[in-house]
């Protein structure tokens, strides 16, 4: 992927853009979001009002976790990406909705890329976590069944993830950090949440086209850790039944 962020090409409407949504979501996060990830947005410089540029995200992030942000051209297919995550790179799409998509967007664009997750990438024991679903992921390039699975394992933490802070809810996941409905949805009272639990999260699917039905909750990054080697142990059974078979 030889992609680059040509940042001169962006124009001043796409900075505005950026601005709006950077200060709205700012704003509307305020006491729902994990302290870390407030920390995370002036670790890594990002300004109000100026998209960032990539190179000089990196030379705040590399130090800090060994992660650095790198450009795609959108979605990129699971191996590459779990490849690229292996390897510490975090793929973020370059291009920013325009001013009448503020509120919609049918697949990510460098907000949700940007703001939701690089943050996050400052914090040693999330990116670890990132990198060793990952590393796992790449075991299994031979079964899509069970890179789905893994898949499930991301979108309940990485994307739609939320801690228990003494019995109130507060964001992680990236997905709910770049969405004020999302956001406003996931540490309300009207939301379903569930103690992290990976078999739960393995049988449980996850809804793309509008907000979560569900939600789970840990209590620290550690917890995730902690989880990987029940994981490991899981995916490596279905393995070894469907050879039986």
């Amino acid at each position: 992927m030889n992609l680059t962020q040509n940042y001169s090409s962006y124009t001043a409407e796409d900075h505005n853009v950026w601005a709006i949504l950077f200060e709205r979501q700012y704003q509307n996060l305020q006491g729902k979001a994990i302290p870390e990830f407030f920390e995370g947005l002036e670790k890594v410089g990002f300004e109000r009002n100026y998209i960032p540029d990539f190179d000089e995200v990196n030379k705040r992030l590399k130090p800090l976790t060994g992660f650095e942000v790198v450009p795609a051209p959108g979605i990129v297919d699971d191996f590459l990406f779990f490849k690229l995550i292996a390897d510490h790179k975090f793929p973020a799409t370059i291009w920013i909705r325009t001013m009448d998509q503020l509120d919609y967007l049918e697949e990510p664009d460098m907000f949700h890329d940007v703001f939701g997750h690089v943050p996050l990438l400052t914090i040693p024991v999330y990116c670890e976590f990132l990198a060793k679903l990952s590393q796992l992921a790449l075991q299994f390039t031979d079964r899509p069944d069970v890179i789905d699975l893994l898949t499930r394992i991301y979108w309940y933490t990485i994307e739609f993830g939320l801690f228990n802070q003494n019995g109130k809810a507060q964001i992680y996941g990236a997905g709910i950090l770049s969405s004020v409905g999302e956001s406003n949805q996931s540490v309300s009272d009207e939301s379903v949440k569930f103690k992290f639990d990976v078999d739960h999260i393995l049988s449980t699917p996850y809804i793309k086209e509008t907000f979560q039905s569900q939600y789970f909750l840990i209590s620290d990054f550690k917890e995730l850790m902690d989880a990987l080697p029940a994981l490991e142990s899981a995916l490596h059974k279905l393995r070894e039944e469907q050879v039986a078979i």
